[in-house]
């Protein structure tokens, strides 16, 4: 605002309007104009006692055109409009002139548009000073700095990404490097914190990254799952930051920014061959980082911590084991398949889509958020099954049931001879699965026939052949050689021939002891 009243009073001391206009920070021809009005209408120095500077400037410019008469421009509008790339005052106050022909009002000169804009921005951008409580909040991000190792092959640069966790309330602060921003990278980062710290706030703000958010949303983000699970596990809760809103999480923006001159920048002029050395050396400089002293309170960060520690809570009595999510059909044989492993699940739910979580040593199946299975991870070569008999049907789980060891002990039950007869029966095959058919076959002769005429037909099969076959058996068994006491008849052999079905001369008409 113009100062009508320092005008006067100066120019009334007989001061040039140069020296007036460098005094008030004012255009001569300002002071020209007001020195003209005033002479008009008869204003001098000393004005009256009541005379407000409304009422001076009332007086020399009343008959000018009120501001009131003006279109307020829309600074909501153009506040959202300079956002834009390519967008800028003057091309906005073009467009409010042009509106204002349009509608036969009038317009602010662009100077005057300009300082209302900055008005409203400054309001606009007004900060609220927040009182953290101790042990409430953890902010944590990626800083926009990267530091690197050197390839011990190549000798080029590998970038690392550096992680920042800070407490609000003490500002002290964890760092650590990793070569990716993966899920797992951003999981371990947490977990290493919240060691680091000793304990737990109750809540955690991150910024709107994949691996912390799903889904941004002001009123209702969806937390990725891995990460709603590390919350569950340290019984915390994950507030995230809003879009584009970093004064939402100030303390690791502001640490963010030492970080990259204390430490990262510290470390720019020595070469690292390893993450862990990397790491050791980021460590070194982040414990002189807490102890450095304030600059406008007494203290440092490290102290500061030493009290907020009191009131965090405390950890769990394992730390968080890192787990992936997967999405799966569970195929025709109620198996589902994970890193090329298949791991069984109750034959009920073939063809439904289920949920699978990942760690290091178990495979978890939830259904609707219900676990319907569980196995230990497997590892190695590709392609290996884990069955659990439970989740088969009643026919399948009755065939795996069969093997050799059972085949054997059946037929001990029977007989020794039975017993050597489904031995040899496994024994003529290469691979044993193909000799059950045949083993169950012989064992249920015992059905319809006597026992002991089976176990003598298995000893006359066995006289044959040291590897006699299902039919020889069954052929001996039902063919009419057993006696009336239950026992197989041991062949004549009249002519002394140790070939059991050897035919004698007298099938060819002959006679025997010289007749």
């Amino acid at each position: 605002m113009t100062k009508y009243r320092e005008i006067l009073r100066l120019h009334s001391q007989g001061i040039s309007n140069r020296s007036i206009a460098v005094s008030l920070e004012c255009s001569r021809n300002t002071i020209r104009k007001v020195l003209g009005r005033a002479e008009e209408e008869a204003i001098s120095w000393p004005l009256p006692e009541k005379m407000t500077d409304k009422a001076l400037e009332q007086a020399l410019f009343g008959n000018r055109r009120s501001t009131q008469d003006r279109k307020q421009p829309d600074f909501e509008y153009i506040h959202r409009e300079m956002a834009k790339n390519g967008v800028t005052l003057s091309l906005l106050w073009n467009e409010y002139c042009e509106t204002c022909r349009r509608e036969g009002s009038h317009a602010f000169m662009y100077s005057r548009f300009c300082d209302m804009y900055q008005q409203f921005a400054a309001t606009t951008k007004a900060t609220l000073h927040v009182e953290h409580k101790p042990g409430e909040r953890m902010e944590v991000d990626w800083a926009g700095d990267t530091t690197a190792v050197q390839d011990i092959i190549t000798g080029k640069p590998i970038p690392v990404y550096v992680f920042v966790a800070v407490l609000p309330c003490s500002g002290y602060a964890y760092v650590e490097g990793f070569l990716s921003q993966n899920q797992e990278s951003w999981v371990t980062a947490h977990v290493h914190a919240y060691q680091f710290f000793g304990g737990v706030t109750r809540i955690l703000v991150p910024d709107n990254l994949k691996t912390g958010v799903q889904k941004a949303d002001w009123y209702s983000p969806v937390i990725n799952k891995t990460y709603h699970e590390l919350a569950e596990h340290y019984g915390t809760a994950v507030i995230p930051a809003g879009v584009r809103k970093p004064r939402e999480k100030p303390s690791v923006e502001a640490t963010v920014g030492n970080i990259s001159t204390w430490i990262i920048a510290a470390l720019r002029n020595r070469q690292f061959l390893s993450l862990p050395e990397l790491n050791g050396a980021i460590w070194n400089k982040l414990s002189e980082f807490n102890r450095k002293p304030f600059q406008k309170k007494p203290g440092s960060r490290e102290s500061a911590f030493a009290e907020e520690r009191l009131f965090l809570m405390a950890l769990p009595a394992k730390p968080f084991e890192m787990s992936a999510w997967k999405v799966a059909t569970v195929q025709f044989n109620y198996h589902i398949a994970t890193d090329k492993m298949y791991y069984s699940v109750p034959y009920e739910y073939i063809k439904h889509t289920v949920d699978i979580r990942l760690t290091g040593s178990m495979v978890e199946v939830f259904y609707q958020g219900k676990r319907i299975a569980s196995h230990r991870r497997l590892h190695g070569y590709p392609g290996q099954y884990s069955t659990v008999a439970e989740h088969m049907p009643e026919k399948h789980r009755q065939y795996t049931q069969w093997n050799a060891e059972r085949f054997i002990r059946w037929a001990a039950d029977i007989g020794p001879n039975t017993e050597q007869a489904v031995k040899a029966l496994i024994a003529s095959r290469k691979v044993e699965q193909q000799s059950y058919k045949s083993c169950i076959a012989l064992l249920k002769l015992a059905d319809t026939h006597p026992v002991t005429s089976l176990e003598a037909a298995c000893k006359k099969a066995l006289a044959y052949s040291i590897r006699p076959s299902f039919r020889s058996i069954r052929t001996i068994l039902t063919a009419g050689q057993s006696n009336r006491g239950g026992e197989t008849a041991e062949p004549e052999n009249k002519e002394g021939s140790t070939y059991g079905f050897t035919r004698g001369k007298v099938y060819y008409g002959g006679t025997t002891d010289g007749e």
